[in-house]
């Protein structure tokens, strides 16, 4: 295997030329559906140990909690008077009432039914929901709706340490079940055909064999995962070529890592929540998908100290892709439970 793109003086680099995107090597003959398939079932086989992505951490604070339904449980989430996580059933103990429209004080959630307090520990039948926290996303375990051995803690990806790094958390909800989020993830065929204003120049280097071996080696899922390189569209011919891996660590993540190029060490991670089914009784998935971006160039520091202004643009990018993806999902989801899915 060739080595991948490598950092220059600048991170920009200019195409030679602009080939209509009509044009471009089709790729279809290599995103056979058997191997996407394959690809899926082997993360579907890896443990999760019940636990789910919530959203960003950042986006539960010290005054108001956040309201989750996942599997179709209520769950609501906030913060203690320590600052940690807390977590439990979203229906209060007492007449039902929606505690994600309660409010936080000192710690305590209030209901605003009747002013019911929960602290975090069992109350009148109400009992938490273990939760993690992992420096960018919240997490919570749910044993009845995973149906696996639980784990003590979530399968979190190897990221950069997010101090060191530029952090934007997108979410965004899909008519489609997790299994169809994560196929997307698994086809990086479709990058540059489908998404023609980010991707240029896309081709996949390694690709695992039926069984998933012919792989690299590495943290759960790697071993299998997609090799590419890819050049980032910036502005007209400017591009920042790279290489990434895809993999699946679990059955409801995929990360795709810069491993060659610029921002090296950089991760995207997409999850893939299930929410339960909406008023017709069709599924629907949560994605929530965490951009954690690194450099070693020295303005990097001035990139980070400007967080609050590059996140909005983070999420806009991340939400322009997943306009695309989520109808991907959302067809795949529709030829599947109608048995028109080919293969």
């Amino acid at each position: 295997m060739n080595a991948g793109p490598r950092p220059g003086r600048y991170p920009l680099r200019l195409r030679r030329g602009s080939e209509p995107w009509e044009r471009q090597r089709p790729t279809w003959r290599d995103a056979r559906p058997g191997l996407i398939a394959d690809a899926l079932k082997r993360a579907r086989a890896r443990p999760s140990g019940n636990w789910y992505v919530l959203g960003a951490a950042r986006d539960i604070g010290p005054d108001r909690p956040l309201g989750r339904t996942v599997g179709g449980t209520e769950v609501v989430a906030w913060r203690g008077a320590d600052g940690g996580l807390r977590a439990g059933p979203g229906a209060c103990p007492h007449l039902g009432a929606p505690l994600k429209e309660g409010r936080v004080r000192c710690g305590t959630l209030l209901c605003r039914w009747h002013g019911l307090a929960l602290e975090g520990g069992p109350f009148a039948g109400w009992e938490p929901f273990p939760v993690y926290e992992d420096g960018v996303l919240a997490w919570v375990r749910l044993d009845r709706v995973g149906g696996e051995e639980p784990l003590e803690r979530p399968v979190v990806p190897v990221r950069p340490d997010p101090a060191a790094a530029v952090v934007a958390v997108w979410t965004g909800v899909g008519r489609c079940e997790p299994d169809d989020v994560v196929a997307n993830r698994l086809d990086p065929w479709h990058g540059a055909w489908f998404h023609p204003y980010s991707f240029v120049d896309l081709a996949v280097v390694r690709a695992p064999d039926a069984t998933g071996r012919d792989g690299g080696e590495g943290p759960a899922g790697e071993e299998d995962g997609f090799v590419v390189d890819v050049s980032f569209r910036v502005a007209g011919r400017a591009v920042v070529p790279v290489r990434a891996l895809f993999s699946a660590p679990e059955p409801r993540t995929v990360v795709m890592r810069i491993t060659e190029g610029e921002g090296r060490g950089s991760v995207v991670e997409t999850h893939a929540t299930p929410l339960g089914p909406d008023a017709w009784g069709r599924p629907r998935t949560a994605v929530v998908e965490a951009s954690v971006a690194v450099s070693d160039r020295r303005g990097f520091a001035l990139a980070r100290s400007a967080a609050p202004l590059l996140r909005p643009l983070m999420r806009a990018a991340a939400g322009r892709l997943w306009r695309d993806d989520l109808a991907y999902a959302r067809r795949r989801w529709e030829l599947r439970s109608t048995g028109r899915f080919p293969g």
